[in-house]
């Protein structure tokens, strides 16, 4: 994979996985269940872990949620999913933690929105809470900052020192201001009441896409703190798609960022999993890691008026996606692998050659045949009604011939 020069950051270990320091970039998701329907949600955990999900956020919103939590990990981990619990606290965290203490050891990590934490004086008190129970179990803190919570009174506040400024600037460069200052400012709270610096992770989400570049290109040289990326409110199918892989491809080119989610709003009926194969799409497209076999397959064109490329590229991604919980296992490197399915003579052959595994199907009034080409050379002609069948049975062949023997 290409290798983009990351910003420095502290490592943070959250139960079994670190974010940050030389570790890679994290892909996490949050659930969209009741917390309070344990079955439900369990369901959906397993669900995103075998997606691909590295943390899963879980809301953690009233008194049932709170007391849900320990036993949802215990059942997770019956089924053998250790994915570490992130708990995601506004407006009452600092009470739910420390009436549930069960449920404040079971998370694996708190996340807390400076902006919701409390007004006046109970904004510090019930910060300064969150904070010490964290430190009592040893748990890190995602400190969230998101625009549409933004502290009030630190806004009022800045945007007052800048009325009165020789020099006012523009309100919108005071937004971006005062949410760097809300994360950095709780940060050092946070130190100062004992949180270990490597124990502190960053956000400062935006719902514009130029606007959240903004925001951590200011972020990122100020602190050290791991940086967790996402576009708010992103929205949903191919406009949600399209905003987080803009924002998100800027800055991880620019090697900022640690962990990343993208927050789509799932379609009717889609399954809550497709945020994390986007969010593991970005990384690997643009180089950064691998996690299942990329398909390069053939657009189409009037030399291709058969779908039959179409359905067997549809089906051959679908089929690696679904053997990679099996597979990275068993077949350690097999998600550096490369498969072509090309849909006539103009690029097909060379297309495959270019893949560990490709085949280049007849477009239209091309003789009924189609090559199969293994690292760079033609190993075979398939013919046939079940050409499709054929070919998933050399991908198989090809994965355990060439990574079973890095198990």
């Amino acid at each position: 994979m290409n290798q983009i020069q990351r910003r420095h950051s502290l490592p943070v270990r959250i139960g079994n996985i670190v974010v940050g320091g030389d570790a890679p970039v994290r892909v996490q998701s949050m659930t969209n269940t009741d917390t309070a329907d344990i079955d439900s949600t369990v369901t959906q955990v397993a669900e995103l872990a075998r997606a691909g999900s590295e943390l899963v956020r879980l809301t953690v919103n009233n008194e049932s949620a709170a007391a849900a939590v320990p036993t949802i990990r215990d059942a997770l981990a019956a089924k053998g999913v250790e994915v570490p619990l992130i708990g995601d606290f506004h407006f009452n965290g600092h009470r739910l933690l420390s009436d549930y203490p069960a449920c404040a050891e079971a998370l694996a990590k708190y996340r807390i929105n400076p902006g919701n934490v409390g007004r006046g004086e109970k904004k510090d008190s019930q910060f300064a809470t969150m904070v010490e129970i964290a430190c009592r179990y040893d748990r890190p803190v995602r400190i969230g900052v998101n625009w549409g919570s933004l502290d009030p009174e630190l806004v009022a506040r800045m945007m007052d020192e800048n009325a009165k400024s020789a020099a006012p600037k523009p309100a919108e460069e005071m937004m971006i201001e005062a949410m760097v200052e809300s994360a950095l400012g709780s940060a050092r709270r946070a130190e100062e009441l004992g949180l270990a610096r490597d124990h502190i992770i960053l956000s400062c989400k935006m719902s514009g896409v130029q606007d959240l570049i903004r925001v951590y290109r200011a972020l990122a040289p100020r602190s050290d703190h791991a940086l967790h990326l996402g576009l708010t409110e992103a929205g949903m199918g191919s406009k949600g798609i399209v905003a987080s892989t803009a924002a998100l491809s800027v800055l991880l080119q620019e090697g900022i960022g640690d962990t990343i989610r993208v927050s789509l709003t799932p379609e009717p009926g889609e399954s809550r999993s497709r945020e994390i194969i986007v969010a593991q799409e970005i990384l690997q497209t643009m180089g950064l890691r691998p996690f299942v076999p990329m398909v390069a397959a053939c657009p189409g064109c009037g030399r291709t008026t058969s779908t039959v490329f179409q359905e067997l590229a549809r089906d051959i991604q679908a089929y690696l996606r679904e053997q990679m919980p099996s597979w990275r296992e068993r077949y350690p490197g097999v998600e550096q692998m490369q498969v072509a399915v090309m849909g006539c003579v103009v690029n097909g052959p060379g297309e495959s050659k270019h893949a560990n595994i490709g085949i280049s199907l007849p477009g239209t009034g091309e003789q009924p045949s189609a090559p199969v080409f293994i690292d760079g050379e033609k190993a075979t002609t398939l013919k046939g009604a079940d050409i499709a069948a054929q070919f998933k049975h050399m991908v198989d062949d090809y994965v355990i011939g060439h990574y079973g023997r890095n198990a």
